[in-house]
């Protein structure tokens, strides 16, 4: 091929003798984004890439159709369902050089990574024994892709994609809905407003009931993207020709129709080169009258210089959308490299960084308790917030519902009054038994207390694992780790002067109640102190006993021989409790005793409200935001410890790698789009 005459038919030429190479700027970034994102995660960007695909009916003469623009013979065939799989082919130009070099052409699989195919025979076994992999050896389908590049000086740069022929009949390992599931594995590519359609269809059937226009219909409703392909126009009944189908007189295409003659199968056996095969078709045509008046539109040649042309066109159209789409994701993908960070050489390096990370941390820290953070949540209360919540709606509520005689019943309180005055009766409430219950109420102040800096060293735990989520954090796992481990103890050293001041205070609110300020209630009124006091209990007995007396001792004396009885006294029980019967002097010690315990209980608890969220502002928060930057310096910031600290992940690593290589393909892409555009609009 060292003429022009003798160009394969994928390329055109110009007015001027030049081959036209529109898109030849773009299509190859555009491929090399394609195998980027197939050989990640397939969903990192979705951009609809310009690309060609060929649809048609099982046997319609696609897969030739194909290899006749290609100018090789690499594709599967038989009898039956060939193209089981996708098959994506990006066509890639590459400049002829200088004399010397290999100019050989040769194909390369994505799944084959660096290993170059120039035998194109073993192209398309390579293609069937990765059909068979994922689809089977029964004629099984798989919507899974087969990735092939084709590199040579005689190709036009463009993606061109062979899907699998409609079928009606399952056969072999094919599923009862084999049609369904085709279809809408053809719709997936050709609905993409960025593919150009080929629509294949055989001369000898009825253009009426085409699938490859049904189904190019339905995806391209307006008609500026599909091509309609007739093959097989030799093979069809005597006295019959397909004038009238290109000439769109049955069914109307915007675009219009091709006519094209295939490599018969008598010329596959006989391995007649492609070549001969379009001298074939050419004497064809020229045979034929009645494709007098239509050169162009008959012809592999005219199809590839109609493909290009659409193609220019195309590109036209979208190149607007692309290059926004495109610089829409190149700063997607400059943000995820910035998260991943710059890769460190040195120990002033890895010195800034972390002290820049342990800096951001302790700010972020202290921006969240304070209610400064710029990720301000309008759904749930969050830092400082919380906090808040916990010493308001939490412990300060909670004491106020609480009663300190909930626990005390009126035995309880009688039973201790009465302990309290010894083998005495008593016509005033003493002041121990206050002491004692008043005591017992403070002591249960404690354990909310307790409480309420364990709920708070909870939610500064939980900020400062909301202040290590960050992008850099996540990127040393050791030294979230550690940071992890040096505010964990920080914080539970912070916690232990709080409680022990707590415990101090509760105590010595209890030590010493200050009930002699109340004045003493005495529980004369209404009763006769006669009847209450010493005389009552002893008095009346001691003024009759003298009289009583002298009239005994006569009697007394007389009795002399007889022997008196023994009185004998039930023992005591092991526990004993007051008369179940409650006079009214002890009902009134029970209600004063009860005020009193109240009235002390409410002081000590106002003072607790207001002294526990003082102390732990002072002990735990304030502690933390003011000194857990100089802690975490200390014990991390060190030398000898860089390495480990800023140790990255190994797919941390590999992600920036691909992130970087898909940045610059990207701005590439732009730039190459940019000049597509000049060269356009000039």
């Amino acid at each position: 091929m060292n003429s022009m005459d003798e160009l394969p038919p994928s390329l055109s030429v110009g007015a001027d003798g030049k081959i036209v190479t529109i898109g030849s700027s773009v299509i190859p970034i555009i491929n090399k984004l394609q195998d980027i994102f197939a050989s990640t995660s397939g969903d990192l960007l979705k951009i609809e890439l310009p690309q060609v695909a060929v649809v048609g009916s099982q046997s319609s003469g696609k897969s030739s159709v194909l290899e006749a623009l290609v100018g090789r013979d690499f594709l599967p065939r038989g009898s039956g369902i060939c193209t089981r799989r996708p098959l994506i082919l990006q066509l890639e130009k590459r400049p002829r050089q200088l004399d010397g070099d290999d100019q050989r052409e040769w194909g390369e699989f994505l799944h084959l990574p660096g290993k170059r195919f120039y035998d194109f025979s073993k192209i398309r076994q390579e293609i069937q024994a990765e059909t068979d992999k994922e689809a089977g050896i029964n004629r099984g389908v798989s919507v899974k892709p087969i990735r092939l590049k084709i590199s040579s000086a005689n190709v036009l740069n463009i993606t061109l994609v062979d899907l699998p022929g409609i079928t009606k009949v399952p056969v072999g390992d094919q599923p009862s809905d084999i049609e369904a599931r085709i279809r809408t594995m053809v719709m997936s590519f050709i609905s993409q407003e960025a593919c150009i359609i080929l629509a294949v269809s055989p001369a000898n059937c009825d253009l009426a009931t085409s699938d490859a226009l049904q189904m190019a219909r339905a995806a391209d409703p307006s008609g500026y993207r599909t091509i309609g392909v007739i093959t097989k126009l030799d093979i069809m009944d005597r006295g019959t020709n397909a004038r009238n189908f290109l000439l769109g007189g049955v069914i109307p295409l915007r675009l219009g129709y091709i006519g094209v003659v295939n490599r018969s199968q008598e010329d596959i056996n006989k391995n007649r080169s492609i070549g001969e095969a379009l001298e074939h078709e050419e004497q064809f045509f020229r045979d034929h009258t009645a494709y007098d008046g239509l050169s162009d539109c008959c012809g592999i040649r005219q199809l590839a210089k109609k493909l290009n042309q659409v193609l220019e066109q195309h590109i036209k159209t979208i190149l607007p959308h692309l290059k926004a789409e495109l610089n829409s994701h190149l700063l997607d993908v400059e943000k995820e490299l910035h998260s991943y960070g710059e890769i460190m050489e040195s120990k002033a390096e890895q010195g800034a960084i972390l002290l820049n990370i342990l800096t951001k941390y302790s700010e972020a820290l202290s921006t969240m308790v304070d209610g400064k953070s710029k990720q301000l949540s309008t759904k749930a209360l969050s830092g400082g917030a919380r906090i808040h919540y916990i010493f308001q709606s939490i412990f300060v509520k909670r004491l106020e519902e609480v009663d300190p005689c909930d626990d005390l019943t009126d035995d309880d309180i009688r039973t201790a009054i009465q302990n309290a005055t010894g083998p005495k009766n008593t016509i005033f409430v003493p002041e121990l038994p206050i002491e004692v219950l008043v005591r017992r109420q403070i002591e249960r102040l404690l354990d909310p207390s307790l409480q309420c800096i364990r709920h708070v060293h909870e939610e500064l735990i939980k900020v400062s694992r909301a202040c290590e989520a960050n992008d850099e954090m996540q990127r040393f796992p050791v030294l979230k780790r550690h940071v992890d481990e040096v505010v964990g103890k920080f914080l539970a050293d912070a916690v232990k002067p709080a409680e022990e001041m707590f415990s101090k205070i509760i105590e010595i609110e209890g030590i010493h109640p200050q009930t002699n300020s109340a004045k003493p209630i005495a529980f004369g009124v209404g009763f006769s102190t006669s009847t209450w006091g010493m005389p009552s209990l002893f008095g009346s007995r001691g003024t009759s006993s003298k009289s009583q007396a002298n009239g005994s001792v006569n009697e007394t004396f007389c009795d002399m021989d007889q022997k008196p009885s023994v009185i004998k006294l039930s023992e005591p029980p092991c526990i004993l409790r007051p008369p179940e019967m409650q006079t009214e002097t002890e009902a009134a010690q029970i209600r004063v005793t009860k005020l009193l315990v109240r009235s002390y209980y409410d002081i000590v608890r106002k003072n607790i409200q207001d002294f526990v969220p003082k102390a732990i502002m002072y002990f735990l928060v304030n502690h933390t935001k003011m000194n857990i930057l100089s802690t975490l310096i200390k014990q991390l910031y060190r030398e000898n410890l860089f390495d480990d600290m800023l140790q990255e992940q190994d797919v941390v690593v590999i992600k920036r790698k691909q992130i970087r290589e898909m940045s610059r393909i990207l701005q590439q892409a732009v730039q190459a789009l940019d000049a597509v555009e000049y060269d356009m609009s000039s």
